[in-house]
């Protein structure tokens, strides 16, 4: 934004990355119970998905009511897919560049 400011260019909104002030409190807890959450790594494979052994116990800390951890499940679960596709391209990336050494 300074850069824009300091050219003397209007800010195309359309094109900005959206801030944690643009989304709903109940997505900003939704990320901070994933992250709040234990990975599941092992050395071969990789990493495989949270833990959910503690989910229950965050939500009540994060006083999630009852009608929105549907919600919360969902983006938990969106986040975790996510994070294991990451993580299995990372794993097979350096597969590869392993092979093509030897």
């Amino acid at each position: 934004m300074e850069m824009i400011e300091q050219m003397g260019e209007e800010p195309d909104w359309e094109k900005c990355p959206p801030d944690w002030e643009d989304f709903p409190a109940l997505t900003i807890d939704a990320v901070n119970i994933f992250y709040s959450l234990g990975d599941r790594i092992y050395p071969d494979i990789g990493y495989i998905g949270k833990d959910f052994t503690n989910f229950d116990f965050l939500l009540k800390n994060y006083k999630i009511e009852e009608h929105n951890k549907e919600y919360i499940l969902d983006t938990v679960l969106f986040l975790d897919s996510r994070a294991i596709e990451q993580s299995q391209k990372k794993l097979k990336a350096e597969y590869d560049k392993m092979k093509r050494r030897n």
